[in-house]
């Protein structure tokens, strides 16, 4: 079989089962054999790291208990319910500045303007888990560009 990049991969098929398997052509080193998947980098996703560091320094807070429960409660497998731990963690560990700069860029991908997207940013941040300060518009503009 032949790939868009021209890459060839080989069947071969057992006489006795019957099963196919794909051989794939040896990959360069960081990247994935299968067309448009991508490998994990090394040191994790960067909205994770400043959650891990917090973690590794606070032994009284693991939440494995957490994950367990997750994993008790929900069809997730373990390392699935601790990512979804670590997303949460990762949710509401933003800084003010993080998440005006992260929704300018969200509602401006959208193509809204600025001036609606500051708008609707100071409507959305008194509901965030810890309300940070009444922000004017014009703050809000120096927290994006400075």
């Amino acid at each position: 079989m032949a790939w868009s990049d021209g890459t060839v991969t080989m069947r071969t098929v057992s006489l006795i089962s019957g099963q196919g398997v794909d051989h794939f052509p040896a990959a360069k080193p960081g990247t994935c054999p299968i067309p448009g998947r991508f490998l994990a980098k090394a040191g994790g996703a960067p909205q994770y790291r400043r959650v891990l560091e917090r973690r590794n320094r606070s032994a009284d807070a693991p939440h494995e208990d957490l994950v367990d429960h997750l994993v008790r409660s929900t069809p997730l497998q373990r390392g699935e319910a601790a990512r979804v731990v670590l997303d949460v963690l990762a949710y509401f560990d933003e800084t003010t500045e993080e998440f005006v700069r992260r929704r300018h860029r969200e509602l401006q991908s959208l193509g809204l303007r600025n001036e609606e997207i500051f708008e609707r940013i100071r409507h959305e941040m008194p509901h965030r888990a810890v309300a940070p300060p009444d922000l004017s518009a014009r703050q809000l503009r120096r927290l994006v560009y400075g």
